[in-house]
């Protein structure tokens, strides 16, 4: 069996430096790098987990945990890409990733990590407040969130502030002055963004604001946006612009307005939010706005990683990515 001691005999340098250049330490010349790494891939050289995990005391596995309301999971586009990107970056920094299910368990969340000896978790689309989650999140295992700030963990964000502003000022700018928004659950912190972003927006643009423009939904649920939409048309004087929460509840918002014999955007216009490819596949296309998701896993993997292995270092902070506006063709002009 190849050792690090024979790699290092055929590289010529030390057995620490063998260790460091694979296991990614950065003070280790890129060159280097890739001499040791060659080497130990021709030599057919496999790490002992077992004996790195005595070693370091730490089990190179970190845990997802993912339940949305909708039950969407890996099949939503906008979790399944993100997630892809939590998948690459950990993988990149020696990392394995499991998913944390206690369906057919009495387990807790946070005693599903312990049995399966997680050094981290990252926590995406679920109910952050429920009583499992909490625990997890005031336990002693590293905790990174996503799309949810907590006081005592680090949280990876969207920009929803800024995404919603440029949004609607896109709207506006296409003449829209009746723009509604649908939006998702008000108790999350995602929701409470946008909206106040687009109260906002909408009054430095010195348009009326509407409270019945303002509809409850949920997110990732194409039935209560239909309702939803059909409640804005049935208005005396209907929205000429209709936000949805997510892309996947546009085509519950276009369904509802074609069986009312309306088209997009030449009748009214439509925009969502999360940039997914089937948004983009659509006719007419979505406006939309698009969220980073491979820079979302990849730095929530990082932060997590970097908390595992320099706690002292590790303080809790909120990491915004930006996302951008995706002019489609579902927002029609509007003369003023």
């Amino acid at each position: 069996m190849v050792s690090m001691k024979d790699i290092a005999k055929c590289c010529d340098v030390s057995i620490a430096t063998v260790s460091k250049a694979l296991n990614g330490h950065k003070d280790i010349g890129e060159e280097t790098k890739r001499k040791i790494k060659e080497a130990a891939a021709k030599m057919g050289y496999y790490p002992n987990s077992a004996a790195r995990a005595l070693k370091t005391h730490r089990s190179y596995n970190i845990g997802v945990l993912l339940n949305d309301e909708a039950h969407s999971g890996l099949t939503h586009e906008y979790f399944s890409a993100v997630l892809e990107g939590v998948r690459v970056e950990a993988e990149s920094m020696g990392y394995d990733i499991t998913f944390i299910n206690t369906h057919n368990s009495k387990m807790t969340y946070y005693e599903h990590c312990k049995y399966r000896d997680l050094d981290g978790v990252i926590i995406a689309c679920t109910d952050f407040e429920t009583p499992e989650v909490l625990e997890l999140i005031d336990g002693v295992i590293p905790t990174v969130t996503i799309d949810y700030i907590f006081n005592n963990c680090t949280s990876v964000v969207s920009d929803n502030v800024k995404g919603m502003r440029e949004l609607v000022q896109y709207v506006y700018n296409m003449g829209h002055r009746r723009i509604s928004y649908i939006h998702g659950q008000r108790e999350k912190a995602v929701t409470r963004d946008r909206l106040a972003a687009y109260y906002n927006i909408l009054e430095e643009l010195d348009v009326e604001i509407r409270d019945e423009y303002v509809k409850p939904s949920l997110y990732l649920d194409s039935e209560k946006a239909e309702e939803a939409t059909y409640e804005l048309l049935d208005l005396k004087e209907p929205p000429t612009c209709i936000i949805y929460p997510d892309d996947l509840s546009v085509t519950g918002g276009i369904n509802a307005l074609r069986s009312r014999g309306l088209n997009v955007p030449d009748d009214i216009s439509v925009a969502g939010y999360d940039g997914i490819k089937l948004s983009q596949m659509l006719n007419p296309r979505i406006t939309t706005v698009k969220q980073d998701t491979d820079i979302i896993g990849r730095t929530a993997a990082r932060e997590l990683i970097n908390e595992i292995e320099k706690p002292k270092n590790a303080f809790a902070k909120r990491v915004m990515v930006q996302g951008e506006v995706l002019p489609g063709e579902s927002v029609g002009k509007v003369a003023m």
